[in-house]
């Protein structure tokens, strides 16, 4: 795989990565339906988090935007192929598995710094409006993963461009970061609780990211916890409570 990457020309890794996002996105959002929707409530394991409604016209909404983000994925593969053909980056050579394992356990971590950094980012006044197109999904679904702003897309796609100048990574782990981020993002916007037994949300990201959702501010990291641990802006698990209540009222 290595020597094909350096070997494809710019427009090959563009049509490529086109449809390697768009067939991530549409298997993973079709997996997280049927077990959400479908399987688990059958088995009675787990329940929805938020039950009140969509938004009108939602999914639309969501699947617009995410072409809109696998677009701006896809085409941007040229970026980190470009830094390769340039140079600045090189794929390491017959890597071990050890190496390619602790490769994707240090992405994974980069992955959640990253994260947290851009998405605080976007919580500020001066980048909130590119945000908000993500937060009209106050309910979530497994087809809010990609629904971004371009702005936004272009921000939180770049996580492996510095990891790349910094360190010779193998292929296997540069190709494991859109799987596993898109993976801990369908868990986080399943609105599924997996295990409402426990009412902690230390390790449970559909739950911590349901509280972002339906309070707008805090639990700004992706999967993990320790960011917003380490800066004071975890939410309460019962910080959603008012709202929920409040349209059952209703």
């Amino acid at each position: 795989m290595r020597e094909f990457i350096l070997d494809c020309a710019a427009w090959e890794i563009a049509a490529v990565g086109l449809a390697f996002f768009g067939g991530i996105y549409l298997m993973f959002g079709a997996l997280n339906v049927f077990f959400t929707r479908q399987l688990l409530p059958r088995l009675h394991i787990g329940c929805r988090l938020d039950p009140r409604p969509l938004g009108q016209g939602q999914l639309q909404r969501e699947l617009l935007l995410s072409a809109s983000s696998i677009a701006i994925f896809g085409i941007g593969m040229v970026f980190p192929w470009g830094l390769l053909q340039l140079g600045w980056a090189r794929l390491a050579v017959n890597p071990s598995g050890w190496q390619i394992a602790l490769e994707i356990f240090v992405l994974v971590i980069w992955n959640e710094i990253h994260f947290y950094l851009n998405h605080w980012l976007l919580h500020t006044r001066w980048l909130r409006q590119f945000h908000l197109p993500h937060h009209r999904s106050v309910v979530t679904t497994p087809w809010s993963t990609y629904a971004f702003h371009p702005v936004e897309a272009l921000m939180l796609g770049n996580v492996i461009l510095l990891p790349m100048v910094m360190h010779d990574f193998s292929v296997y782990a540069l190709f494991s970061v859109p799987l596993f981020s898109l993976l801990f993002n369908s868990i986080g916007h399943s609105n599924f609780d997996f295990n409402p037994r426990s009412p902690r949300v230390i390790f449970n990201g559909a739950r911590r990211h349901h509280l972002h959702h339906a309070c707008f501010n805090g639990n700004y990291g992706f999967m993990f916890p320790f960011m917003d641990w380490i800066f004071k802006t975890a939410l309460p698990a019962d910080a959603a409570d008012k709202q929920i209540n409040r349209w059952r009222v209703r």
